[in-house]
């Protein structure tokens, strides 16, 4: 849970900024934080940007996007009083394979690496409390608020602006050190701290994420038409997947890695020891039709504390669905998904005829 303390704040008198910085970043390493930084809120540049991004479209349905842009534009409207950001970053990779051995295999799913574990909002806004509440320790009351995806903040441009990367040509914040494997949060406070540099970008000539995305959604270099994204049509669409799209969506059935798994920045990322990102209930390399038998219960109890969890049984079965229909013609997938032709949700017995018409397209082919 957010909390907005006392906003008596005790900056007029607090210790030498510049210590107190030092000091912070440190108690943030100790807590489990891989970087800190400061930032201020100079985001003019970005706010035009977004909303360029959103004039064409390109957010889907994801309407939340569209609103409270004035609050992305001064996050000081979030917290009153607050001066600056305390940007960290958290690495999530939890294994060190490329992990072909699941997405060249189509009777297994593809789970984002980031979605392995427990929810990450959980595990970063308690770690940040407890940055916010040491800074008080050592300070007094301080008025501050702590975020991680979780509000209008332009959470990669603040990040950039404290030091912590650059953004990448895919639109993720990226580090020489670190890649992309991260989440990102936020301390918005009413000290006023020093704040870091930004970095210079590295991506140069490079479009490999371009390239590689297996629905065309990087339109242009920083241009990312989520409409086509898988990640977000796995996760922030609620209603019919495109039938254009589902071919080349394989065997991904929440998120899509593709363009950090091919950013030559990510050879460097460290495996997270982070044990709560840890993959869960075999998510990391599941088979399909095991998948697809789970029922309502069964999905809630085994991903409960999950990210996943959020998009609800009926979607994940329709993305479970596509991901079967894409695979080679198989009678258990045909089996299974016949056993749910009949479900109550319009939106499962679509994508389940669809997917055995392919199952059925695919076998005839091959004879």
């Amino acid at each position: 849970m957010t909390v907005l303390a006392n906003a008596s704040s005790s900056s007029s008198g607090m210790r030498d900024p510049v210590a107190l910085a030092r000091e912070i970043k440190r108690w943030g390493v100790e807590l489990g934080f891989q970087q800190v930084g400061i930032s201020a809120f100079d985001l003019d540049d970005d706010a035009d940007r977004l909303d360029a991004w959103l004039a064409d479209g390109f957010h889907g349905e994801m309407g939340y996007m569209a609103r409270n842009t004035g609050l992305r534009r001064h996050p000081e409207g979030l917290v009153p009083g607050s001066v600056r950001a305390i940007c960290v970053r958290m690495d999530y990779r939890p294994v060190a394979e490329y992990p072909d051995h699941v997405l060249n295999v189509p009777a297994l799913g593809y789970v984002a690496r980031y979605a392995l574990g427990r929810d990450y909002h959980k595990v970063l806004r308690k770690r940040l409390e407890q940055l916010a509440r040491r800074i008080a320790d050592a300070i007094g009351p301080h008025g501050y608020r702590v975020f991680t995806d979780s509000a209008p903040i332009l959470e990669k441009a603040l990040a950039r602006q404290a030091g912590l990367g650059w953004i990448g040509k895919h639109t993720n914040l990226l580090d020489r050190q670190a890649g992309s494997w991260f989440f990102l949060g936020e301390i918005l406070t009413d000290l006023p701290l020093p704040v870091d540099q930004p970095l210079d970008a590295h991506c140069g000539s490079c479009r490999a994420c371009i390239d590689i995305c297996p629905t065309g959604a990087i339109v242009g270099p920083y241009r990312l038409d989520a409409r086509r994204c898988i990640s977000y049509l796995t996760i922030e669409h609620h209603g019919p997947i495109p039938e254009s799209l589902r071919p080349f969506m394989g065997n991904r059935i929440y998120g899509c890695d593709d363009c950090q798994l091919v950013c030559p920045w990510n050879r460097y990322a460290a495996l997270s020891g982070e044990e709560a990102f840890a993959p869960r209930h075999a998510l990391d390399a599941p088979r399909l039709v095991d998948l697809f038998g789970w029922d309502e219960a069964t999905f809630e109890s085994r991903l409960a504390g999950s990210p996943v969890r959020r998009i609800g049984h009926i979607r994940w079965l329709r993305n479970l669905a596509v991901a079967m229909g894409n695979a080679p013609p198989d009678p258990a997938i045909a089996a299974a998904l016949a056993a749910r032709l009949d479900h109550p949700a319009e939106l499962v017995r679509e994508h389940v005829h669809w997917a055995l018409a392919r199952q059925q397209t695919t076998r005839q082919g091959a004879q």
